[in-house]
């Protein structure tokens, strides 16, 4: 056995263990089962790495996103330890090599998403490989109290079988005490040590600010940060958007989803983690596995779905230990949204029937048959033909693939999409030569707003339906406007990869599952309700709301939070300074709130009252312009 000091000097450079770091690594080394809650940026892939290479064999890593397995692999590699990723997409003949590999090939580490796991294949080679240790990435996924669980993962329980001597570590940032009973009862630890950093993370300032012109409001941290920042949004059109808001008011800034190139997202990331770009808009699977401790400010743009992701997106801010704000904007329009998108789109047991059984019709599926058929499917053109709601159906497809009835490979990055590269001005020359398309031209321009400015997703279906024609009307008139060059258009058959797992059953199929899918939007509906009494309750630290959540009481204040900072007495002598301040501007000329906070480096809050002060003292006024000028 080598020295765990020694290997984290050699490997990552630091010479001490941080937190619980080291008790957990002792822990593995002799044998014992090990729960690691740790948070954010807390250090958790060391925990199971370093007993790993401690000890002769391999150590078996399950975890949930490819991004994050590929992220770990490419960093061990970077250090000169040998690992392997095997995720899904991956022929059988390579699969069959890379597990050679990893039987001869002195390898430390294999990374498995939970679902490959389940392949006889993988389980039957992996008996043979000297496995030193099993961690459980991400282990919050087993439990269906947890904010992502995943039924995949209830099968790491039978590497207990597979495996009865060898240790299992369980890590997670974001677990409530239901869910650690839940971890080490599936995954069957015996006399486990649970180990529990405190969340707390002194260093962030969580507030919440009520703002209608959230562009604005967004604009104005921005314009003071002076390191790095992160924007989480929940759309890839909205990221593109805001990223171009930012970029537009002179801001460094760009945009980060699913849908962007191998080779573009590479080199965005880049040059965001090289500061090269300060901000970066994201949709919220970014950050996952990704090391950069100069994050000064996250900003949720829009409310997440629960505490869970929110806490851990908002820890990816402060990690280098050094003053850092986690900010939600938001209105009440925002709460509204929210509710319907989380709640409104879940598909109860008769949708989920209904959904099953036009997807095996639109297939031509005969009952009793499909098992293990792989179809292309149009997820537009499917939702057209059937009249179904797009997310609702998108969600049903989900639950579908979560609960083994399905595999859905998502590639929505290849859907049809257009952009108009000619002029307004050139567009209306062109309708007097081309009149007979005239009426579809004009309906992708009402239906989509943006056009001109973004590579937009269109619903060709919908867009026959609404003309009034066949699709592949819609298709040649796209086509001769790509040949004119008009649009820049791309048009691919499927945006959804549908392999059938189990023979057509209908209603039977969904009847053994049906129960598990009602509990599951009842706990999805709690989740949803305490994000949204943290974000209305302003009369408890943020800080304490946080951590109770998670089964710790803190006993002060955080004194930086929102709620702590609007809570502290009023300096009544500084109040009489910005006044006079204020003052001394509108005597030169009118103003309005916005140009004041501007002008003035006072915090907001005060200056606002100041002015409050002022009009209820009759000293200023507000104009028909809403500037504010000298009584």
């Amino acid at each position: 056995m080598k020295n765990p000091l020694e290997i984290l000097k050699k490997y990552w450079g630091f010479t001490s263990f941080r937190g619980s770091q080291e008790e957990i690594i002792t822990a593995i080394l002799k044998k014992q089962d090990t729960l690691a809650l740790l948070p954010t940026g807390g250090g958790k892939s060391i925990c199971f790495q370093i007993p790993a290479l401690a000890n002769d064999g391999i150590c078996i890593v399950v975890s949930p996103l490819i991004a994050l397995i590929q992220n770990q692999v490419n960093h061990l590699k970077e250090r000169g330890i040998k690992a392997i990723a095997l995720t899904g997409g991956i022929p059988f003949h390579e699969v069959n090599q890379l597990l050679d590999n990893c039987l001869y090939g002195n390898y430390k580490f294999l990374y498995l998403s939970p679902e490959r796991l389940q392949q006889e294949i993988v389980q039957e080679r992996i008996q043979k490989m000297n496995v030193n240790l099993i961690a459980i990435d991400e282990a919050h996924c087993i439990s269906q109290w947890g904010h992502d669980f995943r039924p995949a993962y209830l099968k790491c329980g039978e590497l207990r079988n597979l495996f009865p001597k060898v240790p299992i570590v369980a890590l997670t940032a974001t677990a409530t005490k239901k869910v650690v009973t839940d971890i080490v009862d599936l995954l069957q630890f015996e006399t486990p040590l649970v180990v529990k950093d405190s969340f707390a993370r002194k260093n962030i300032a969580f507030k919440v600010y009520w703002e209608e012109d959230k562009r604005y409001r967004l604009k104005q941290y921005c314009m003071a940060l002076r390191k790095s920042a992160i924007v989480y949004v929940r759309t890839r059109r909205l990221a593109q958007e805001i990223a171009q808001y930012l970029s537009a008011n002179k801001l460094s800034s760009t945009y980060f989803h699913g849908g962007i190139p191998k080779q573009e997202k590479e080199k965005k990331l880049h040059s965001w983690l090289n500061n090269d770009i300060k901000i970066m808009v994201a949709t919220n699977a970014f950050g996952m596995g990704i090391d950069k401790p100069d994050v000064s400010l996250v900003v949720h743009y829009q409310i997440p779905d629960c505490l869970e992701n929110y806490f851990q997106e908002a820890g990816r801010a402060g990690r280098d230990g050094n003053p850092a704000e986690a900010i939600i904007i938001t209105n009440n329009t925002d709460i509204d949204v929210a509710r319907k998108q989380f709640l409104d789109a879940l598909p109860d047991s008769a949708f989920l029937k209904f959904v099953y059984n036009k997807l095996n019709n639109y297939f031509r599926i005969a009952y009793g048959e499909g098992q293990d058929s792989l179809f292309l499917l149009n997820f537009s053109e499917f939702c057209s033909v059937y009249s179904l709601p797009a997310m609702r159906t998108y969600n049903a497809l989900q639950i579908l693939d979560r609960n083994s009835v399905i595999a859905l490979n998502t590639a929505f990055k290849k859907q049809a999409t257009v952009q108009f590269l000619a002029t307004k001005e050139q567009l209306y020359s062109y309708f007097a030569k081309n009149s007979h398309m005239v009426p579809i031209i004009q309906t992708i321009l009402r239906t989509y707003g943006g056009i001109f400015d973004f590579e937009t997703k269109i619903n060709v279906p919908l867009l026959a339906k609404k003309t009034n024609t066949t699709i592949t009307r819609v298709k040649e008139v796209l086509n001769k406007l790509l040949k004119d060059e008009i649009i820049a258009y791309k048009a691919l058959h499927s945006d959804l990869e549908v392999t059938f797992l189990v023979p057509r059953e209908d209603d039977i199929t969904i009847n053994v599952f049906a129960k598990k899918v009602a509990a599951l939007h009842k706990i999805k509906a709690n989740n949803l309700n305490h994000m949204l009494n943290y974000v209305s309750t302003n009369k408890t630290c943020r800080s304490k709301q946080l951590l109770h959540y998670f089964g710790e009481r803190a006993q002060e204040n955080c004194g930086i939070c929102d709620v702590c900072v609007q809570s502290k007495p009023i300096d009544n002598e500084l109040l009489q300074v910005i006044k006079k301040d204020i003052l001394t501007l509108l005597k030169e000329k009118r103003c309005t709130s916005r140009q004041l906070i501007a002008s003035l480096t006072y915090k907001e809050s005060l200056l606002l009252q100041s002015l409050q002060e002022l009009l209820e003292e009759d000293v200023i006024k507000i104009n028909t312009r809403n500037e504010y000028e000298l009584g």
